[in-house]
Formats: structure tokens, sequence, C-alpha cells
């Protein structure tokens, strides 16, 4: 039997020839190190446990999310799928309003045009409710719209009340007066809307926009599940 050390090997006949007092300092560091090797080992199983029961606590979290954000998820699609039954053959024939414009005569004040006048209540600060739209610049190119070839995504919800939505200006300033059900073409100008930074390739700096809105009564909202804290320190 050998105690296998970095450089050389001590045989146990070796250690019961030296004196008493050598021989009980050598079986302490013996044991030492025996124990030491030995919680290392169950230091190492210790945490690779650990390791494996965190991963099978963090996919059952997962995995519970997920089921609640597929079935929120469903909700959401079947609504949009109601709601664009209802509304897409009424909306979708206000997309041959869209064409170019002049840029320059739009640039100066906000304009409206009730395209069909709806029967349900007037919009105003507080007034909360859904929104499809098209909206395009002045050389008549649509750079976003509710139009998804023969549907309609879900509605833009307002859910906190006209003035309270993270809208542009010329939304908030144009929207109101309208009653729901009712669809209103609004001409805004760039100073109500994105001003001289402008927004993205198809509405540069300093242009005015249009948009063909649809105003709806604002359906159920479902709450999206919030995303767990235990997903959110994953590394």
């Amino acid at each position: 039997m050998f105690l296998n050390t970095k450089q050389n090997f001590i045989k146990m006949g070796d250690i019961m020839a030296t004196p008493k007092s050598q021989r009980i300092v050598i079986w302490i560091i013996l044991v030492a190190m025996v124990i030491g090797a030995v919680g290392v080992y169950f230091v190492a199983i210790l945490a690779n446990n650990n390791d494996q029961a965190q991963q099978l606590s963090q996919q059952q979290v997962y995995d519970k999310y997920m089921k609640e954000y597929e079935a929120y998820q469903a909700k959401v699609d079947a609504q949009g799928d109601e709601l664009s039954g209802l509304y897409y053959e009424d909306f979708s024939q206000y997309a041959t309003r869209v064409s170019s414009f002049d840029a320059e005569s739009a640039n100066t004040t906000i304009s409206s045009e009730d395209l069909k006048v709806g029967d349900g209540e007037i919009i105003d600060d507080t007034t909360t409710f859904a929104a499809y739209y098209i909206g395009w610049n002045p050389s008549g190119k649509i750079f976003d719209q509710s139009i998804d070839g023969q549907r309609l995504k879900a509605p833009l919800p307002v859910a906190d009340g006209l003035m309270s939505a993270g809208l542009i200006t010329g939304w908030k300033e144009g929207m109101k007066g309208m009653r729901i059900g009712g669809v209103r073409l609004l001409t805004i100008p760039a100073s109500q809307a994105y001003g001289a930074q402008g927004s993205g390739e198809d509405i540069p700096a300093n242009s005015p926009i249009r948009f063909v809105v649809m105003a709806i009564s604002l359906p159920e909202q479902f709450a999206q599940p919030s995303i767990p804290q235990q997903l959110m320190t994953i590394q």
C-alpha cells in the first residue's frame, strides 16, 4: 500500500521504522489528506446535485410560464379572429383612399374628414377604445396598417384613455370628436407626428403623414403573464 505524492512514494514499512513522534505526525497528515479528498468529492457531488435541482426547478417554472403564455395567446388570437370577421369587410374598403398627397400644404395643421360617422360614444380625452388604421406618407407609401392580407391584425388598444395613450399628438388631437364605429381620415403635420427625426425610411424628417382610422369599442383586455423572476436570472 502506497501514499502517492507529487514527487515520490512513502512505503508503509518506512513509516513504521520512524520514531513514534514522527509516526504520529505522519498519520495525522495521512488522515487529514484522506478527509480532505473525501470532502472535496462530496462537495463536488453536492454542487452537481444543487445544479441539477436548480435546472429542474427552472425548467418547471419555464414550462408553467409557457403554458400560461400559450393560453393567453390563444385568447388573443381567438379574439383577433372574431374582430377581423366583424370589421374586415367594412374597413378594408378604405384602402382605396391611400394615394400621394402634397407634403407642403399638409405640413401646416391637423385636418380631418369623417368618411363614416359612427353611432357610438363621442371620443374625448378619457375615452377608451381600439382602432384599426392605415398610415402612409406623401408619396403614397404605406408604413403601417392593420390589414394583413384577407384579415385584420388585432386592433390597437387605447385602454387608458386617449390622452394617456402612447400615441403621436396628431392622433390624440385628431381623434377627438369622432364617434365609436366611425372612420376618419387624418392629415397630420410633422410637428404633431415624428418631427425632425422622422421614423424609419418611410417617414422622412419633417414629413406629414396620413391615416385612415376606424374606432371600435375596446374589446376585453387579457393580462399577459409576467416573466417569472427566476427565469430572468438564468445565466
